[in-house]
């Protein structure tokens, strides 16, 4: 049980100080290349292109999981330690701050709107084939003299 509780505040931590590294990169009082690098690795948290694809079992995602967290340290460790003080207060700030309960509620209703067009589409695809129709006598005389051959 302490291995999870351990694991669950170093993911909170992780996405406490990510969070941060973005005030770091804005706030002026942080170095040219400390900012840079806060740039770098914000782009490739974000970017579709990864050192190691993330179809790949296991190396994929484990990638992201140990690259990204090592790349926040740095930033955290090279940053001024007031400018990480004050950018950390800024994520509690924001942590307290109220959320918009009715934003939430109109974003799952288009989530399930749009599962439920896409079941509906699905569903629509999967009509089964009936297969070749019987042709009657009068389609074949309709369409015998289009055919006739000399």
């Amino acid at each position: 049980m302490g291995a999870i509780v351990r694991l669950r505040d170093f993911v909170r931590r992780v996405k406490q100080d990510a969070i941060a590294v973005y005030f770091i990169a804005r706030d002026p009082r942080t170095p040219l290349i400390v900012r840079l690098l806060a740039l770098f690795i914000a782009a490739y948290a974000l970017s579709p292109i990864d050192l190691i694809p993330d179809f790949i079992p296991v190396l994929g995602l484990l990638d992201d999981a140990l690259l990204l967290p090592a790349g926040i340290a740095l930033i955290i460790k090279l940053a001024p330690a007031q400018v990480i003080e004050d950018s950390r207060a800024r994520v509690r700030e924001l942590a307290h701050t109220p959320h918009s309960t009715m934003a939430a509620i109109v974003i799952v209703a288009i989530w399930i709107l749009c599962a439920a067009l896409f079941g509906f589409w699905l569903l629509d695809k999967r009509q089964p084939d009936t297969g070749p129709k019987e042709v009657t006598e009068s389609q074949v005389q309709y369409i015998a003299p289009v055919y006739q051959f000399a």
